[in-house]
């Protein structure tokens, strides 16, 4: 999907009072804010259908609007044609590079627990500075009223609730199949950013959440050969602009002068986030209320402390899995992999053998993951 420049395409007028925006061919009014980060700001919105055209006539032609002819898969258009569209402030041209990036990667990806680009359009505004002009882009997304896990653990927390077991497992095994079509791209891409910010709950009558990954600002082709310490800088600086601290590797913190990167530092923080899921808190952010704690440093030597949790407490095989994920060497990751009893041969997330002449893969998680819910329901 290419990019529009053409400010016809996606005019504006009083977007944070309620006014209207077009994006490419489609009008989309703003209901209200949902959140703001950065240069960015989200809001919820609601498609305008033109009255007099074929699509308001009802039935099924009627979801979605004109935005139904340019979405491929139908089960993302919204029968009430709220939206969700995230507004980026654009400076220069390092950032509008970026946001086309992220417009690309979003759209490589097709899959139930990652969520979709709908649509996208940028356009040139004028800057607050004579003769100069910049661009903003929107982003059309599938919208959750339900708020990110962040949100929910927050709330839960306040209220000394847990996810149950169940709840836990399965929310994890969908950001492992999410993870899994990422990884599994020709070349595998990683996300760098797994995090309860970064995921969209939808809470479901009698089943456990949906849970949706989101936010590919971050992610890039997960294969990086370091061979140098120059190399190596220039990682951690690129990690330490975006992969968020509490879940970023321990190898993106120290990275050494000859190494292999890739998508196993997503295995890492997906460990931090199912310690997160359990407890509302990421497994090492303790260190910063403590009287000379580095958060580095707990990272990089595993340090876990367990918090109170919810009675009966979580199994303690599933401590053990959140001990073994957090493992801070990647390539002490892949050999625990072959050995523990978590590995399995149907599983969610793909990683090939450091044998590379072998070729082994070595499957993760799925199986086991599907054996224990049963156990704990």
């Amino acid at each position: 999907m290419g990019c529009s420049f053409s400010g016809l395409n996606a005019l504006y007028d009083s977007v944070n009072g309620g006014g209207d925006v077009w994006i490419n061919e489609n009008r989309f009014r703003i209901v209200r804010q949902l959140g703001e980060g950065g240069f960015a700001y989200v809001y919820l919105v609601k498609e305008v259908v033109n009255v007099s055209s074929p699509a308001s006539s009802g039935g099924r032609a009627a979801v979605g609007g004109g935005l139904s002819k340019k979405v491929k898969d139908k089960s993302h258009l919204s029968v009430d044609g709220t939206y969700a569209m995230k507004k980026v402030l654009i400076q220069n041209n390092e950032q509008l590079e970026l946001v086309r990036e992220e417009i690309r990667v979003s759209s490589l990806f097709n899959h139930s627990n990652l969520l979709p680009l709908l649509d996208h359009a940028i356009i040139s505004v004028k800057a607050t500075q004579e003769g100069s002009w910049n661009h903003e882009a929107y982003l059309l997304f599938p919208v959750h009223l339900d708020g990110t896990l962040l949100d929910n653990s927050a709330a839960m927390k306040s209220k000394k609730e847990f996810f149950s077991t169940t709840d836990v497992l399965q929310i994890f095994r969908q950001l492992c199949a999410g993870l899994k079509n990422m990884h599994n791209l020709d070349p595998p891409y990683a996300h760098n950013d797994v995090k309860p910010g970064n995921v969209l709950l939808t809470h479901r009558k009698g089943q456990s959440p949906l849970a949706i990954l989101m936010d590919f600002g971050s992610a890039r082709p997960a294969m990086k050969q370091i061979r140098s310490r120059s190399e190596a800088l220039q990682l951690q600086e690129w990690a330490s602009e975006h992969c968020s601290a509490p879940f970023r590797a321990p190898e993106l913190w120290d990275c050494p002068s000859h190494a292999d990167i890739d998508e196993r530092t997503d295995i890492w923080s997906l460990g931090c986030t199912l310690y997160a899921i359990m407890y509302g808190v990421s497994p090492f952010e303790y260190a910063l209320g403590e009287s000379g704690g580095s958060l580095q440093l707990a990272i990089v030597n595993a340090q876990i402390k367990w918090p109170a949790g919810p009675k009966p407490p979580y199994p303690e095989a599933l401590h053990q899995f959140v001990t073994w994920m957090l493992q801070p060497q990647a390539a002490r990751m892949l050999l625990q992999l072959s050995n523990f009893q978590y590995s399995c041969d149907c599983g969610c997330l793909k990683y090939s053998s450091e044998n590379g002449s072998e070729n082994k893969q070595w499957q993760f998680l799925v199986r086991r993951v599907t054996e224990m819910i049963p156990f704990w329901q």
